[in-house]
């Protein structure tokens, strides 16, 4: 029983974000810090020749599959998608939508706000954790590692 109270009262980290989520290039290192919405954050330099050539291990298809066997998740066959929470929880929404190069998923943008966890399992569907990611933020231009993204979005989410 106090397992379960425990549970409960322990608040889901929720994570706000609009990002393009890569596949992180070998040649990327760390960067500047940054100040995002007050705060600092470590940046990660990817050299733009680089980017435009990297792309996941999975194809564009293996995670349009993926994405689909998540329960609430709709994807278009043109990599569009929207997954959304369960009726009676927080409400929470992602809309993305995926890219693709010479057979393999390029990269993926994403726009919205869920509890971590679920993040978690969208990010699986790019093969994370076995893969490493990057994060670049739509509106700073700024590449993020995953640890520094999570921080910054979970910080996001707090904002009004």
């Amino acid at each position: 029983m106090t397992n379960m109270i425990a549970r409960r009262s322990k608040p889901e980290t929720m994570l706000a974000f609009h990002a393009t989520i890569h596949s992180r290039p070998a040649e990327a290192a760390p960067g500047d810090e940054v100040l995002l919405a007050g705060l600092p954050f470590r940046s990660v330099h990817v050299p733009r020749d680089v980017l435009g050539t990297t792309t996941f291990a999975c194809s564009f298809e293996a995670a349009a599959e993926a994405l689909s066997a998540l329960e609430r998740l709709y994807c278009e066959p043109d990599g569009s998608f929207v997954w959304v929470s369960r009726q009676g929880e927080p409400p929470w929404q992602i809309d993305g939508n995926l890219y693709d190069k010479d057979q393999r998923l390029r990269f993926v943008d994403v726009k919205g706000q869920c509890p971590d966890a679920q993040f978690d399992r969208l990010l699986a569907a790019f093969g994370w954790p076995a893969t490493p990611l990057v994060f670049q933020l739509v509106h700073a231009a700024v590449f993020l590692d995953e640890a520094e993204f999570r921080r910054y979005a979970a910080h996001a989410a707090e904002l009004p």
